[in-house]
């Protein structure tokens, strides 16, 4: 007889098939109905259904990690692709026309096809690959700390706790993301871009967010809300000049809402807003730091050693303050840690033959 904490993974487990399948078969929809339909507004009401179910999807999960994925690729990624889709646009757009397979890839994983023209983060692919078993082993041991942490009662510096909680973000995506690229890579011969650009050594807000950090992410709110609140602000009083600081504002404000419906989706604890707090003021920073770099040229730079240190410090600093603490309340980290233990536990008892 399955112990409770093993039944428990095992429903999860069948939960989390049966959402993908609905995923799966909802794209089938996308790429067979809506490609006979014209691009436009008509186009994206037919998609207006399947933006709602992936919108909810994730509530039919409990498991910290699943919801949390399922959440950020669907509800996010793939919502946002559909929209650009509905008017022709972004990774899945048929042109250039695409088989079923690779609509389906690109529409529900965070990756995108390396574009021929600007290939700068290609140069770095093959040392990404050769540092993923180093991120793996760091992610491992990292875990254990955090693990050490919550269960074991190790009391570390509130500092190291927010750094390894960074951390562990950063490793996560480059480990998941990385994953797929090589096997798709693998599959299919698709060369696809980075998740993410070193982002430890970013010297500045504007290049941590927008040139460096989560680039899936960038490319998609780049295309959805930066770019056409750009455009649009251009033709009004603040011209073309300086229509960029409310799309900043806007796209920073935009990510700060999604993130909120990811933490839900997680805790199913109603929105403090801080982390729309957080994005907002990191939004703030950046329009600041265009003003000063278009105000003061190259009249005045920092050294990018000094920088570095500034942009990390505030971005550890203001996750500490806004970012984490609505997860810490609800104890989605332990959970989390609680799974992954439960997962380690039913497995080895499987090897080991004991029902």
């Amino acid at each position: 007889m399955l112990s409770p904490k093993c039944t428990e993974l095992e429903v999860e487990i069948k939960t989390l098939i049966k959402v993908w399948l609905k995923i799966l078969a909802s794209l089938c929809y996308c790429y067979f109905i809506s490609l006979n339909i014209p691009k436009g507004i008509l186009r994206l009401l037919s998609l207006s259904p399947i933006l709602y179910l992936f919108t909810i999807l994730p509530l039919q999960l409990s498991f910290v990690l699943p919801i949390g994925i399922t959440s950020f690729f669907i509800t996010w990624l793939t919502n946002f692709k559909l929209i650009l889709f509905a008017f022709d646009l972004g990774p899945i757009s048929s042109n250039p026309s695409k088989s079923l397979p690779i609509f389906l890839i690109l529409a529900c994983l965070p990756i995108r096809i390396t574009q021929k023209q600007k290939h700068p983060l290609n140069q770095n692919q093959s040392k990404f690959n050769l540092l993923l078993p180093i991120k793996a082993l760091l992610f491992g041991l990292f875990l254990i700390g955090l693990n050490d942490h919550i269960k074991k009662k190790k009391l570390y510096p509130t500092i190291t706790i927010v750094c390894l909680y960074c951390s562990l973000i950063y490793l996560l995506l480059d480990l998941v993301v990385g994953f797929f690229n090589i096997l798709i890579n693998s599959l299919f011969g698709i060369k696809l871009e980075l998740p993410s650009n070193e982002p430890y050594l970013s010297t500045s807000l504007g290049d941590f967010w927008g040139k460096r950090w989560n680039l899936m992410v960038t490319y998609i709110l780049r295309h959805t809300i930066y770019t056409p609140i750009r455009l649009l602000m251009s033709k009004t009083v603040l011209g073309p000049q300086w229509a960029p600081l409310p799309g900043i504002i806007a796209t920073f404000l935009v990510s700060g809402l999604m993130h909120e419906l990811l933490f839900f989706h997680v805790t199913r604890v109603t929105p403090t807003w801080e982390v729309t707090c957080f994005f907002v003021l990191h939004g703030v920073c950046v329009v600041v730091e265009v003003g000063l770099m278009k105000w003061l040229g190259h009249r005045w730079r920092v050294h990018w050693a000094i920088s570095g240190l500034i942009t990390v410090a505030i971005v550890v600093a203001t996750a500490a303050w806004l970012f984490f603490p609505p997860l810490l309340r609800d104890g989605a980290d332990q959970r989390s840690i609680e799974e992954l233990n439960n997962v380690v536990h039913c497995v080895l008892r499987k090897f080991q033959g004991r029902e």
